[in-house]
């Protein structure tokens, strides 16, 4: 036995030199690099025969080494940080309190947040900003329009706006702009506790428990977690929302990098405010890293079912080191893993095709791991929901008339005219509105290509090379010309998809951000698939077991089992 453990030893001190070396080994070539790259930027810089801008060429220099690899990899000036940490850390800033947009290259208010300075001092959306303080707003960038509209609290910006032809002044005192990480939490019918996290910034993890604690004194039958926007940020803030449901010193996620320093397993630390709450998690193609983290270890741990679409399979860990001169690098050190071993990363950007594609991880080829209670869940292309449900696509008529606005402006025409609505969560546009959105449209460009349209047009080209269009252009002419008709028809066949985004930007104008999201609760599958779940203890049970056989939603002729679902 002795002799065993001796080998043992000998063979993890060989390990442990090996990679020492390998570090020294690798030091030894990152200083061999840095001298041979200063030396050449030095003599370009001095000697090359036109003039050059050492800063230019040094961030080409650093955006090309970054872009062979992954896009969350990158370097941050001094000039990008504060937009860096609003991104990525911090949900507060000094401003008015109002987003805008940019309209044949006017910039006009596009939405207000309640009770801070842009809404108290009676700024609207649809007006037009021509000057802030005294800078003339024609010509200058979104990132420009940011620095001037934000300062410190307390401090004031004149604002000269234009609304219905007339030029209004407007001075507001900006205040601390806080962009909370629970954008909305309530009570939805059927008693069931709702909480939609958009972020995991700072305090994330404080918000949801603020949020469950006063829910949880309504007594709900269940909760929901809606994480089906939120493309992540802070992993430890994960961590503690996992730890509100599950048992104190269970492993939520461990981080493996290259650098042994870097591999880390994260436990939760202390005992759960709601270890019996029948709960769901909801994600969709948008939910991402911190999203996927709490949605897999739920999922593994048995302890929530997840409902929605497959998240989008971002399973690495970034970190930040200061550089000089104010400046900072977000690196790639790990990739996560959640309790039951997988990684649902679904880009290898180690490897690449031949025209330097990033690949993305077959189905065919991913790893089968159990979860606490032995159902299947698998690695690779991120989280796949217990319950599926279908997502529909936009249509491209819809996305056109997004793209160009033009629900903007109705909105704000809307209001103009109607003083009040219906509360939000019963509000619905009648067919005498919508038809009035659709004669508002007569002669404004929405117009777009369909993929039927793309089809033709490649087989036109097809046709052409193989000089076969005189026998097909006829029936190709008449196939373009029945397209025509039936785009035409667009704004009916759509209309239900339409009516709704329409809706959503009208009710934002009464309600604002959390109008908006209640009223969206109508037309919600996801949200309807989880309050059914909610409300039937049964099947719950069944699907955490891997038993039972349901409809995906969406697609009522398709039945799967619980475990089919999984695969």
């Amino acid at each position: 036995m002795m002799k065993k453990y001796k080998l043992a030893a000998a063979f993890a001190l060989i390990a442990f030199a090996s990679l020492t070396w390998s570090f020294k080994e690798d030091l030894f070539l990152v200083s061999k690099n840095l001298d041979i790259f200063a030396s050449l930027y030095k003599e370009i810089n001095i000697n090359y025969v036109d003039e050059t801008n050492p800063s230019d060429l040094m961030r080409t220099g650093i955006d090309a080494m970054l872009d062979g690899l992954d896009p969350y990899t990158e370097y941050v000036p001094e000039s990008e940080i504060e937009d860096y940490k609003l991104k990525y850390v911090s949900t507060q800033y000094g401003g008015i309190g109002a987003s805008t947009l940019f309209i044949e290259g006017k910039l006009f208010v596009n939405e207000v947040s309640q009770g801070y300075p842009a809404d108290k001092e009676g700024v609207k959306p649809g007006d037009q900003i021509v000057k802030i303080n005294t800078n003339e707003v024609k010509g200058k960038d979104r990132n420009q329009i940011s620095q001037l509209l934000r300062g410190p609290k307390g401090s004031s910006v004149d604002l000269l706006v234009i609304r219905d032809g007339a030029v209004i002044s407007k001075k507001l005192t900006r205040e601390e702009i806080k962009q909370p990480n629970v954008s909305y939490s309530g009570m939805t019918d059927n008693n069931i506790a709702y909480i939609r996290l958009d972020k995991f910034l700072e305090n994330s993890a404080q918000e949801v428990r603020e949020a469950a604690v006063a829910l949880n004194k309504q007594q709900p039958k269940g909760m929901i977690l809606d994480l089906r926007y939120n493309g992540g940020g802070i992993l430890q803030e994960a961590v503690k929302i996992v730890n509100l449901f599950i048992n104190k010193d269970i492993t939520v996620v461990t981080q493996k990098g290259r650098n042994p320093q870097k591999t880390v397993t994260y436990k939760t630390y202390s005992d759960p405010l709601l270890p019996q709450m029948p709960l769901v998690v909801l994600v969709g193609g948008s939910s991402a890293s911190a999203s996927e983290i709490v949605a897999g270890a739920l999922q593994d741990l048995d302890r929530a079912i997840v409902v929605g679409q497959r998240s989008y399979g971002k399973g690495l860990v970034q970190q930040t080191f200061n550089l000089p001169y104010n400046s900072l690098v977000k690196v790639t050190v790990a990739k996560y893993f959640t309790p039951s071993g997988r990684c649902i990363q679904a880009l290898d950007y180690a490897h690449r095709d031949a025209n330097g594609k990033t690949l993305k991880f077959a189905d065919s080829v991913a790893n089968k791991f159990n979860t606490k209670a032995g159902r299947n869940v698998y690695d690779g292309n991120g989280v796949y929901p217990d319950v599926v449900v279908a997502n529909s696509k936009p249509s491209p008529v819809t996305i056109s008339i997004v793209s160009k606005n033009l629900f903007f402006d109705y909105a704000n025409d809307f209001k103009k005219k109607n003083k009040t609505i219906a509360p939000a969560e019963s509000f619905q546009l009648s067919d005498a509105d919508y038809n009035q959105f659709v004669s508002s449209l007569a002669g404004k460009d929405y117009s777009y290509t369909s993929r039927t349209e793309r089809l033709l047009s490649d087989l036109r080209t097809e046709a052409e090379k193989e000089n076969k269009l005189a026998a097909v252009k006829a029936d190709l002419d008449d196939l373009k010309t029945k397209m025509l008709g039936a785009k035409r028809t667009d704004l009916l066949t759509y209309k239900h998809e339409i009516k709704k985004v329409l809706e959503t930007q009208i009710v934002s104008r009464y309600y604002y951000d959390k109008g908006r999201v209640i009223q969206a609760f109508q037309y919600d599958k996801e949200l309807a698939a989880a309050k059914s779940l909610l409300v039937n203890s049964t099947k719950m049970l069944a699907i955490l077991k891997g038993e039972g056989e349901y409809k995906i939603i969406g697609n009522p002729t398709k039945t799967v089992t619980a475990a089919a679902v999984e695969n």
